[in-house]
Parts: C-alpha cells; sequence; structure tokens
C-alpha cells in the first residue's frame, strides 16, 4: 500500500510540475518582443518624480492624516478626483462625480460617511471584464496632536495607482487601449476595518463576477527590517495563488521581463501568524472569488506612527515596484484569453 501510494504521489507530482512548464510556456508565448517594447515605453512613463509629487500632497500635514469621513480625507478624495479629470480619464457613468458613498451605517458610529473613488479606462475588446487596481486613501488621523501622515501607508499605494492610471492612459492615447477594462479603485475606511472595499464589493459599480482579478497596492515605499542592508530589492506578493495559479505565473513573467526584483513570498505561506492576506482591501474581493495580488513591503519602525513620513520614502524603489504592477496589469488586460480561476 505504502509503494503504491508513494507512485501515485510521484505520478501527480509529475503531472503537476508539466503543467506548470505549460503554463509559463503559454505565458511567455502570449508576449511577442514588439509587446516587450510598447510595454516598456509606458512603464517608463512611471516615474519616481511623479510619484513623489503625488506622496507628498497626499501625505502632508493639510490632510491632518486622512481619518475617514474627516475634512482631511474629504480634500484628498477631491484631489485624487481632480487628477483624473485633468488626465480625462472616465468615471463610471452611473456614479459621474467619480464619488460612491460609503455611508454612515456602514462605519463605525464614530465615523462620518465617506467615499471610494472610481475611474476607470474602458477596454476595446472585452470591456465588460475588468482588472481592478485598488489601494486604500485615509489614514488613522491626529493622536496626542501628532499627524500621522501615513507616507508609506498609503501614500505609497495612492500615488502609485494615480500613476499606473496615468500610464494607461497614455498608452491608450497613443492607440493602445487596453483589451479589458481598468479600474482605478481608491477605497475608504480600510484603517478602521476594510469597510470601504467591503462596501464596493456589495454594492459594485461594475459586475463583480466580470472581475478578472485585483491587485491590491497597501505600503509599498519603504525597506523593512528583514531587508533593510541586506536585499532591499523586494516585494512581497501575498495570494497570488490562492484563487489563481495562472495569476502567480503572470506576476512572475511580469517580473522576470521587466523589474527583477525579488519576489518574496513569506507572507503568502499558510500559517502565516500576520494574517496579511486577511488585513488589507484585497480581501473582500478575494471573499467573492475574485483572484487577488496584495503588492506590500512589510511592515517597519515607522509603521502606524507620526513618523511615517515622506521624507523617508525610497521613492526609486517605489517607482520600481509601481513598475511590476503596472505590467502585471498590462499582462491580464492584453492576454487573448481571460484569466483562469483554477488551482495547480
Amino acid at each position: 500500500m505504502k509503494l503504491l501510494v508513494a507512485s501515485a504521489l510521484i505520478l501527480v507530482g509529475s503531472c503537476s510540475t508539466l503543467r506548470y512548464s505549460q503554463k509559463i510556456d503559454n505565458i511567455k508565448n502570449s508576449i511577442t518582443y514588439k509587446d516587450e517594447v510598447v510595454v516598456t515605453r509606458y512603464m517608463n512613463t512611471i516615474t519616481s518624480e511623479e510619484l513623489k509629487v503625488h506622496l507628498e500632497e497626499v501625505a502632508s500635514d493639510k490632510y491632518n492624516g486622512r481619518m475617514t469621513g474627516e475634512d482631511g480625507h474629504n480634500q484628498v478624495c477631491d484631489y485624487l478626483r481632480t487628477e483624473y479629470k485633468i488626465q480625462n480619464i472616465s468615471a463610471p457613468a452611473s456614479n459621474e462625480d467619480y464619488y460612491q458613498i460609503v455611508p454612515k451605517s456602514v462605519l463605525p458610529e464614530h465615523l462620518n460617511a465617506s467615499q471610494n473613488v472610481i475611474a476607470y479606462i474602458e477596454g476595446s475588446e472585452y470591456p465588460d471584464e475588468y482588472v481592478y487596481i485598488t489601494a486604500h486613501s485615509d489614514h488613522v488621523g491626529v493622536t496626542d496632536n501628532q499627524i500621522y501622515n501615513g507616507a508609506d501607508d498609503n501614500g505609497s499605494g495612492t500615488s502609485a495607482v494615480l500613476e499606473i492610471a496615468e500610464a494607461f492612459n497614455q498608452a491608450t492615447k497613443d492607440g493602445y487601449r487596453p483589451k479589458r477594462s481598468i479600474v482605478f479603485l481608491h477605497v475608504t475606511a480600510e484603517e478602521v476595518g476594510l469597510h470601504g472595499s467591503k462596501y464596493y464589493t456589495e454594492h459594485p459599480i461594475f459586475p463583480l463576477e466580470n472581475a478578472v482579478a485585483n491587485l491590491n497596492i497597501d505600503m509599498i515605499g519603504r525597506v523593512d527590517n528583514r531587508h533593510k542592508g541586506k536585499d532591499e530589492n523586494y516585494i512581497y506578493l501575498i495570494g497570488s495563488d490562492k484563487i489563481s495559479s495562472e495569476l502567480y505565473f503572470i506576476a512572475e513573467k511580469a517580473n522576470s521581463t521587466f523589474t527583477n526584483l525579488n519576489l518574496d513570498y513569506k507572507y503568502n505561506l499558510k500559517g502565516d501568524p500576520n494574517k496579511y492576506y486577511y488585513r488589507s482591501d484585497h480581501y473582500n474581493f478575494a471573499v467573492k472569488g475574485v483572484p487577488v495580488i496584495f503588492f506590500f513591503n512589510g511592515e517597519h519602525e515607522d509603521y502606524h506612527k507620526s513618523s511615517d513620513t515622506a521624507d523617508k520614502i525610497n521613492y526609486s524603489l517605489l517607482e520600481k515596484r509601481t513598475k511590476l504592477i503596472f505590467t502585471t496589469a498590462w499582462y491580464l488586460a492584453n492576454s487573448e484569453t481571460r484569466l483562469k480561476k483554477e488551482i495547480i
């Protein structure tokens, strides 16, 4: 019996290895040299200088730490909306002001109503299929007269979404409109319980059954203690293989082709005591069966402290990580076939 079981396991392992290899080959073959040249052109419109402009704005003192429902956070949401208007990136037809109101009734008692900010670029061939790129725009406000600016958490993700949107928009203007629609979603109330993303996934503007994937960005501008002074050319990926193995391969392919970061899966392991998979906005999409990746730099000494300020951001690393997310989104939006929900 033991021999038969061992033989069966070897056979299953061999089949899985073959399917992995076939998946990698299919992804490699779907991207031509011409495609790589085009992707590189628009990837390189993402710059540390422009990321810094957005991040310093979002994380400035004048917004008083961007607490959900307070004036500072409302003003940041208006800044985001204005940026999309300047770029002429569309709002959903049903929400022409770019806002989805998240009512007070679904938020903790002490908070006012707030809003998710939504913009999108319609796909050319599969406009009813959607790639979501998300980041939360709120932070934790003011405590003991100290402003918690949240530069890394999550000014970094907020600025990344804006830059990715601008890159896709420029490609569209130049005749390279993505095949699938791309939704740029800045969610509120993450810091108080993921309420903005939960509200969106329960009241989606675009049908959630047509969501191809969610790439969620939450803290990508710093280096954690585990990597500091060692391999700082890294990013944690969480969740990429939990609903779709193909999504894992696509992110790996995007990285090996364009950015060559060390993709660290430490916090993706089963039984991770930090439970990061459950702690940011991608989780509400995953609950609905949407394949997700959470892009994350790990915690550092300034996490949820007033010292999380814009001057401590590693902007060149923020640029590289943002480029990885952009190229992953490009593959998802432009592949010949829709991402499959299957685990190998």
